[in-house]
């Protein structure tokens, strides 16, 4: 294994702290619309990952906007009208994830410019969990307080739980999606992981049961929001060729 230099200089180790604060911020808003509305709702919210991608890369890479990706984007608009009007009652929840979602495609695009210059996928999540978890730490004990206590005094397995969880879900996943940077760009990324909240929505009808209390109109947005994933890697071929032609 080869020796890693840890310092990576102050404007290299700022630059991922800052990346890290907007990585907890978007945790926060996550996990904060999961409470105030329910996971679908919540994971839902977070399947527009690719819409705002499709804004934020080019604008942080200053590269041209796609016309399918806008394309792409009102469908995803549209399937968000339809799951807001059906979930009138659970808006600042709705609202919470697409901020999530606006977090996760701003930090996974500042990740990409980092990766293509060199950087140490493993350094580079160390120095950002670092800054997610402070933001965390300082963030829930103010918005919930109760949350907090209750996770102070856990019990023993109840941690070594919460630490695998961080290592496994969090960490090393976070590594791999940097390396995959180095090779894919910021909006296909996000848009693989678009599909995630997919199967999020089945698992909370299995294990919770939320099937009951989400309408028609909820999985109409829900399949809108899917469909857009499904239609972009044919739309990718279909412009690149035309482009090369």
């Amino acid at each position: 294994m080869r020796n890693r230099k840890i310092w990576l200089g102050r404007v290299a180790v700022m630059q991922l702290l800052g990346i890290g604060v907007i990585i907890g911020l978007h945790w926060l808003c996550l996990f904060g619309a999961v409470k105030i509305a329910n996971v679908s709702i919540a994971l839902a919210g977070l399947a527009t990952l690719s819409l705002f991608t499709a804004f934020t890369e080019p604008l942080l890479t200053r590269r041209r906007i796609q016309r399918f990706e806008v394309m792409l984007g009102i469908l995803v608009l549209a399937g968000i009208c339809l799951i807001a009007g059906a979930e009138k009652g659970h808006l600042l929840g709705l609202f919470m994830a697409l901020l999530s979602a606006l977090l996760a495609a701003i930090f996974m695009v500042l990740n990409k410019g980092i990766v293509v210059k060199g950087g140490d996928p493993m350094l580079m999540v160390g120095w950002e969990m670092l800054a997610a978890t402070a933001v965390c730490f300082i963030a829930v004990p103010v918005v919930d307080p109760g949350s907090f206590g209750s996770l102070v005094f856990s019990e023993p397995i109840e941690w070594l739980w919460i630490i695998l969880l961080a290592w496994i879900c969090t960490i090393f996943a976070q590594d791999l999606t940097n390396k995959l940077l180095r090779t894919i760009s910021a909006y296909t990324l996000n848009l693989a992981a678009n599909f995630e909240p997919v199967y999020g929505i089945i698992a909370a009808a299995i294990i919770f049961g939320e099937h009951h209390h989400l309408g028609i109109t909820f999985y109409l947005g829900a399949s809108a929001i899917v469909a857009a994933n499904l239609l972009h890697p044919p739309l990718v071929r279909r412009y690149t060729h035309t482009d090369r032609t």
